[in-house]
């Protein structure tokens, strides 16, 4: 059975520069691209990495990554990241992780930022299969989730819950909660970030809008490349 994810990422490889300083998100995909630039040894020991994602990172250090703290840097070349989704427009949603500030911070820090996966992730406009993520501060979580309802009408907004046997909310590095929301139709995206954006409280959501200038992606019918329009 072939992997398109990986096919995605080897072609994404052509897009690395010897010298230069790539970011990665999380995720099987970015495991198969740090995989393909450890084979190119004279690019491996070139290149500086930054990540946005805890467990990437530890990838990148154990395969002896040269790894710095973004904080540190005005910018970087590249940042290669996964999605839920991406329209015409390269706009993107990110449900999974809730690690939005972060992967935001690195897309908006690169000169480009490429979505990486398989084909099934691209589609003609977003839907209500995944849901909006808000990293919300606590003292914002009961006018936050009101805001979202009277935004945007019908929308089923729910505190994340910690799995794995364990009890409460998930609480993100940054000591906030998410809540997902899931709507029967999906906002126009424009309409979606301006209005979320705007409401005090949140610190991040998980729509990346007019934030990604390719995707690469794989599937049946061979390796696609979409531009930004």
């Amino acid at each position: 059975m072939q992997d398109f994810k990986k096919e995605a990422a080897k072609e994404a490889l052509k897009f690395i520069k010897p010298g230069g300083v790539v970011g990665f998100g999380a995720g099987s995909t970015m495991a198969h691209l740090i995989n393909y630039i450890k084979e190119d040894v004279t690019l491996f020991s070139s290149l500086t990495t930054v990540t946005s994602s805890f467990s990437t990172r530890q990838v990148l250090l154990r395969e002896g990554f040269r790894v710095q703290e973004a904080g540190w840097l005005p910018g970087i070349d590249l940042y290669f990241d996964g999605c839920d989704q991406f329209d015409w427009r390269l706009t993107a949603l990110k449900s999974g992780g809730g690690v939005h500030v972060s992967e935001k911070v690195l897309a908006a820090m690169a000169e480009e930022f490429v979505l990486v996966g398989d084909v099934s992730k691209k589609v003609d406009r977003l839907d209500g299969r995944y849901p909006l993520v808000v990293e919300v501060l606590p003292e914002a979580l009961g006018y936050v989730s009101d805001r979202l309802k009277r935004f945007f009408g019908p929308v089923r907004s729910e505190l994340r819950m910690a799995g794995s046997g364990k009890d409460g909310a998930v609480v993100t590095e940054r000591g906030n909660f998410l809540i997902d929301s899931w709507f029967d139709v999906f906002p126009e995206p424009q309409v979606l970030n301006d209005r979320v954006t705007c409401i005090p409280g949140i610190l991040e959501h998980s729509l990346f809008f007019n934030m990604a200038h390719k995707a690469v992606v794989a599937g049946p019918q061979g390796v696609e490349i979409c531009q930004k329009p």
